[in-house]
C-alpha cells in the first residue's frame, strides 16, 4: 500500500510539472535498461496517435510509429525518451514525451486470480500478490518464490515489509514467474486430520464394542 501510495504521489507531481511545461521523464526506472519482453507506456502530448503500450520484441527493437524500429539495447529509459524526441523533433516542435517502463510477469500459485500481468517495476512483490486478488487462505508469502528459466529466489513477507523494496532492486524482468506456494498444513489439513482421527476412533470404539 505505502509503494501505491507513493506511485500516486509521483503521478500528481508529474502532472503539476506538465502544467509548467517542462520536460519530464517519469520517476518509474528513468535509470533502468530496457529488455526484451519489456513494455514501455510512452505518452506524447497532445498526439494520441503517437501514445499507447508498445512491447520490446525478442531482438531488443521496438517498433514505433513514424520513427520506425528502434534499437533499445544498452539504453536506459531516460535514454530510450532522449532518442524519441531527437527522432520527433524532426515532425513538430518540441515534443513533449514520458515514458513508464512496464513488466510482464507471471502470478501463480496460490493467489485468488494467477494469470500474466503488466505492472509497473516501482511497485513490491507483495503489490503484485495484491493485484492478483491477493493470496489464498492456504497461500505461503514467507515463502513466495521467483522463478526465471529453471533458477529460483525465494522472498518472504517479512523481508519484504522490512526493505520495502522495488521489483526492480529484487530483480525482477519481464518473463519472470512470481508463485506463491501452498503452506505445508493449513486449517483446512487439520480439518480433515481431525476428522480422519475422528473417524478411527469411532471405529475403534465400534470394534471393541463388538468383541
Amino acid at each position: 500500500m505505502r509503494n501505491l501510495i507513493l506511485l500516486a504521489a509521483a503521478s500528481l507531481a508529474a502532472g503539476s510539472l506538465a502544467a509548467q511545461d517542462q520536460p519530464v521523464v517519469t520517476s518509474a526506472g528513468a535509470d533502468y535498461s530496457l529488455r526484451p519482453g519489456d513494455i514501455v507506456r510512452i505518452v506524447v502530448w497532445g498526439h494520441e496517435d503517437l501514445s499507447g503500450q508498445f512491447q520490446v520484441n525478442e531482438d531488443g527493437a521496438l517498433q514505433y510509429p513514424l520513427l520506425g524500429d528502434i534499437d533499445i539495447r544498452g539504453l536506459t529509459v531516460a535514454q530510450l525518451r532522449g532518442r524519441l524526441r531527437s527522432g520527433l523533433e524532426n515532425l513538430f516542435t518540441a515534443p513533449f514525451v514520458t515514458i513508464t517502463p512496464l513488466f510482464r510477469i507471471a502470478v501463480l500459485g496460490e493467489v485468488r486470480t494467477p494469470g500474466l500481468y503488466t505492472v509497473d517495476p516501482t511497485l513490491s512483490v507483495l503489490d503484485i500478490v495484491a493485484m492478483a486478488g491477493g493470496p489464498t487462505p492456504s497461500g505461503n508469502l514467507n515463502q513466495i518464490r521467483l522463478l526465471r528459466s529453471g533458477a529460483e529466489t525465494r522472498v518472504s513477507f517479512e523481508q519484504q515489509m522490512a526493505r520495502a523494496q522495488t521489483l526492480q532492486e529484487v530483480g525482477v524482468r519481464s518473463g519472470d514467474e512470481i508463485v506463491v506456494p501452498r503452506r505445508f498444513f493449513t486449517r483446512s489439513d487439520w480439518v480433515i486430520l481431525l476428522d480422519v482421527v475422528q473417524i478411527g476412533l469411532t471405529v475403534a470404539v465400534f470394534v471393541n464394542a463388538i468383541n
